[in-house]
């Protein structure tokens, strides 16, 4: 087997820009082959810079998901880390949310790590090991009005994935969330760096190099697990 075809490979949905592209950049510097997929051309132009590979498409499309799984196997023949990222779900009073509104909630947020981890399982146990990375929100547990759905569903993501730590930890397969909190992937009002405990807003790269570790064998022996990346803000101990 070549040095090449033994690097590991990187599997990241919403991997175009933002938290997403720093990610892909942070793995690329390590080592991993990209396989990157986002809704617009900024995962292409990434995978290009990068020398991976790219499909465009939404999280919440089981379509979309299966097609970024196949070009990744047939490119590389193999899947070490999935980096599961998605865009922002709808907002709205809580009561005057649509059907619609929770459903794609459901389908962006929580049926997307279920496909990913169906489509990827298999690859990871053949293997002999792997890891997952759900990229969620520090309000997961402390749900806020202001983002009914995503709170609800992104608190659904760290069930799964407790539950799937548990089905494959014995497999030497990992699930974990990273829970962000207010980063420069946004534009964010001055004043809410005052409420932050660390009186700054989170870098990208802090996501970033977290990710990684969490993706890497240094942490083995973490799995199942919500680590917050808030600069304090979340109040729970």
């Amino acid at each position: 087997m070549t040095e090449t075809a033994q690097q590991p490979v990187a599997l990241i949905t919403g991997g175009g820009r933002g938290m997403g592209e720093a990610i892909a950049r942070e793995l690329h510097a390590q080592g991993y082959r990209l396989a990157l997929m986002s809704p617009s051309e900024s995962c292409e132009k990434l995978a290009a810079e990068l020398g991976g590979v790219a499909s465009r498409g939404v999280a919440e499309k089981a379509e979309d998901i299966q097609a970024i799984f196949d070009l990744t196997m047939k490119s590389y023949g193999r899947i070490d880390a999935v980096v599961n990222h998605t865009g922002h779900p709808p907002k709205g009073d809580l009561l005057d949310i649509t059907d619609e509104n929770w459903t794609l909630g459901s389908d962006m947020m929580v049926l997307s790590l279920v496909r990913m981890a169906r489509l990827v399982t298999p690859v990871m146990l053949k293997q002999g090991k792997g890891a997952f990375v759900n990229i969620t929100t520090f309000a997961a547990y402390e749900p806020s009005l202001i983002f009914p759905v995503s709170c609800t569903y992104r608190a659904a993501a760290g069930a799964f994935a407790k539950l799937y730590s548990d089905r494959y930890a014995a497999d030497n397969i990992r699930m974990n969330c990273i829970l962000p909190g207010y980063i420069d992937s946004l534009n964010h009002k001055p004043e809410t760096a005052e409420k932050i405990p660390m009186k700054r807003i989170g870098h990208m790269e802090e996501i970033a190099k977290t990710a990684a570790f969490l993706l890497s064998d240094g942490a083995g022996y973490i799995t199942g697990q919500n680590i917050r990346v808030d600069g304090g803000i979340t109040r729970h101990v």
